[in-house]
């Protein structure tokens, strides 16, 4: 434990002490490619180039758009986002075959990502190639793509499970072809930080051109497996938009570049300020919606309900935040519920210029810790109207509902038994509609003969949430036969309630005109 006076350890303190961090790490994006595998996801040509955009604005070393032998729709994105002149270099994904190389030429890309498989399960069951042949059909693809002019990132795809030594067999063989990068894949994501500091280190040791590594992420372990490699001198990370992928997907673009600023204080000279934008982009454009809890990007992941957290966020928000939401183009929510404390709801309602007396606060509080105790997270939707549904109720009330008793079923038209106050006197009367909210207002405009001549002349109905719990919000628009007009709204979980509280609403207000002449 640290004692007082006693410097706490960051990654400062031991950053020259184990750790070998490459003067400059490469972000190559495969959102385009491998995130485009992520099952279900299936992108235009206009997707990907939308997101290529955003992916070079973003500041992306490399872009991979997708594997140009696959299909004519792959090698049109290819061809279209390399015509876009970008920034980032655009890369294209290839087998060690020299007809796939001659496809990604021919989509006028001069970056190749090739790859074979080397692990005894791949040699085995899906290339059925013997190691000679996969080293030689290796080196070959290397060499034949650099007498065409490219640059060339070989992955010896499984290589996590590969025999260490055939490996770097492989590695050798490539690298004396010409290869410019050695990639290394955890293909099925079996590896821990520990085996990855051992892999890498090793390599690292044995070989000088730059090492790419592209981690899955089936046990959880990819953000963190790619940054112990690069804590090993990895020179570049394969990522996706989101963690995108095949199965559980692949190392986190936004977790890995918000880690090594925040974590590292290793700036990669992104504009991280545009990754939430470009994450709510790829969540559009591919279907997949982020978990709330996602890091960096998720709708929770500057968001705060505990008393407690609210206070300390509202003092200074480094309290109960690692980094600041405005970093990556996200912002702070104070969420209310069960959990929510005075401090929040007070800051809640300042923001909207929303101004409580001590009792309708305690009125409005009350009924956010009973909406949240039922299970119902309230939105600042949800408070506003409640805020403002308060608010309207300290007018003067000239009819005020004291009672309210429904019946349907069997056959029989929808019953609505009505009691209300009007001027201090109760009065009472039961009617029938085609449904509770027509029989409610029939009743309604019996009880109010000789009061008011009223027609409603608009309703509208809306789930301010989404949910069978949602708040409903009812607008109505209300005449009088003297021309008058009035605006009523009301709040409430049930929606025959909150259409009858709408209608007084509105009525109140044009007996108030009425009386006023």
């Amino acid at each position: 434990m640290l004692k007082d006076g006693d410097a706490m350890r960051t990654i400062d303190n031991i950053k020259n002490e184990q750790l070998n961090l490459a003067e400059k790490i490469y972000i190559f994006d495969t959102t385009l490619r491998d995130g485009e595998q992520t099952p279900g996801v299936a992108l235009t040509v206009e997707d990907k180039i939308q997101i290529a955009q955003k992916l070079n604005n973003l500041g992306v070393d490399k872009i991979e758009v997708g594997f140009p032998a696959s299909s004519q729709g792959e090698m049109e994105s290819a061809r279209k986002i390399r015509a876009m002149d970008l920034d980032s270099t655009i890369v294209g994904l290839s087998r060690s075959l020299k007809g796939d190389i001659d496809k990604l030429i021919d989509s006028n890309l001069d970056y190749v990502h090739l790859f074979i498989g080397t692990s005894p399960l791949h040699r085995d069951y899906k290339l059925k190639m013997s190691m000679d042949e996969i080293v030689s059909r290796a080196a070959d693809s290397v060499e034949y793509a650099k007498d065409h002019g490219l640059t060339v990132e070989f992955s010896a795809e499984d290589a996590t499970r590969t025999e260490r030594d055939y490996l770097f067999r492989v590695f050798d063989e490539v690298v004396g072809a010409g290869a410019d990068f050695l990639d290394v894949p955890d293909t099925v994501g079996i590896l821990t930080p520990v085996l990855t500091r051992d892999l890498v280190s090793d390599i690292k040791d044995n070989f000088q051109v730059p090492i790419s590594v592209h981690f899955h992420n089936d046990f959880g372990l990819a953000t963190a497996n790619t940054l112990t490699a690069i804590e090993c001198g990895a020179n570049q990370a394969h990522v996706t938009v989101n963690g995108l992928g095949e199965r559980t997907g692949n190392c986190s673009l936004e977790e890995l570049v918000m880690t090594l600023k925040s974590a590292y204080g290793f700036d990669l000279g992104l504009d991280t300020t545009r990754l939430y934008s470009l994450s709510t982009l790829v969540g559009r454009l591919t279907g997949v919606k982020m978990p709330v809890n996602k890091p960096i990007v998720g709708d929770n992941a500057f968001a705060h309900e505990s008393g407690i957290h609210v206070h300390g966020i509202l003092n200074n928000a480094s309290t109960y935040e690692p980094m600041s939401p405005e970093m990556v183009g996200h912002s702070r929510r104070i969420v209310l519920g069960k959990h929510t404390g005075a401090n929040a709801l007070k800051s809640k309602l300042k923001e909207y210029h929303i101004d409580l007396d001590a009792d309708q606060f305690d009125r409005v509080f009350s009924e956010i810790k009973s909406l949240g105790d039922s299970g119902k997270c309230v939105t600042d939707d949800d408070l506003i109207a409640i805020a403002v549904t308060e608010l309207a109720s300290a007018r003067e009330t000239p009819i005020v509902l004291k009672g309210l008793g429904l019946s349907s079923g069997g056959g029989v038209s929808p019953t609505a038994t009505v009691r209300l106050e009007i001027d201090g006197v109760e009065k009472e009367t039961a009617s029938t509609g085609v449904g509770p909210i027509d029989a409610s207002l029939n009743a309604i405009r019996d009880l109010l003969k000789g009061e008011i001549d009223m027609e409603l002349e608009e309703y509208n109905l809306e789930a301010i949430t989404g949910g069978t719990d949602a708040l409903a919000e009812v607008f109505v628009i209300s005449s009088d036969s003297m021309g008058n007009r009035s605006r009523g709204r009301s709040t409430d979980q049930d929606i025959v309630m909150a259409s009858i509280k709408a209608v007084l609403d509105s009525i109140n207000k044009l007996l108030l005109i009425q009386r006023s002449n």
